[in-house]
């Protein structure tokens, strides 16, 4: 009885679409890894990763993946984290065209590759993370990873020594300042100084 009750409590406090952590059922149970493993058995939860947990969110057409910010957020234990891809510096109109299969995590904990809920993430460690993806860092961004990218290199610093002549200076040099690497630091210097 008091085992069927310690489970139901477990039961009610799942909400579709969320992920746990072990931890946070620590509290409701003395049996937690058997409860987890039967809320697992019966379809109530999805285990992710050791320690990781998801209550799927179910749809006529099947079940939704985990919302990526909350898989991420609970696999760092961290809101410091910013979630991009190669593909966003297409958003910046200099050129590029090239698609990825790549989801980079700029974050100040992990580095590593890392699959979590069946995606493949790269975790990348970085002194400084953004809020959110401006237009300035993804510039500093983009040319921290060009050589990494299939494009042709001196076309795109041609178009990234044009547009960072358009935007601000103060926020593109603080930007360069935070999240550049020493050879785009340098080279944005270049740009900046005959803008």
């Amino acid at each position: 009885m008091r085992r069927l009750k310690a489970l139901e409590r477990l039961r009610e406090m799942l909400r579709p679409g969320r992920v746990y952590r072990r931890e946070e059922f620590l509290p409701l149970s003395n049996s937690v890894d058997r409860h987890l493993r039967e809320l697992v058995e019966q379809g109530a939860l999805k285990k992710l990763r050791t320690g990781m947990y998801y209550v799927p969110r179910r749809f006529e057409f099947g079940e939704a993946p985990a919302e990526e910010h909350a898989l991420v957020r609970s696999f760092l234990r961290s809101d410091r984290f910013v979630v991009t891809s190669p593909n966003v510096y297409n958003q910046l109109n200099l050129g590029t065209t090239q698609l990825y299969n790549r989801r980079v995590v700029y974050n100040q904990k992990r580095h590593g590759t890392f699959e979590l809920d069946g995606r493949s993430y790269e975790f990348q460690r970085r002194m400084n993370v953004p809020k959110r993806l401006t237009p300035e860092f993804l510039l500093v961004d983009l040319v921290n990873e060009l050589g990494r990218l299939a494009e042709d290199q001196d076309d795109v610093l041609s178009r990234v020594k044009e547009r960072s002549a358009q935007m601000d200076h103060r926020r593109l040099s603080r930007a360069v300042t935070l999240y550049g690497n020493c050879a785009t630091q340098k080279k944005f210097r270049e740009f900046l100084a005959h803008a």
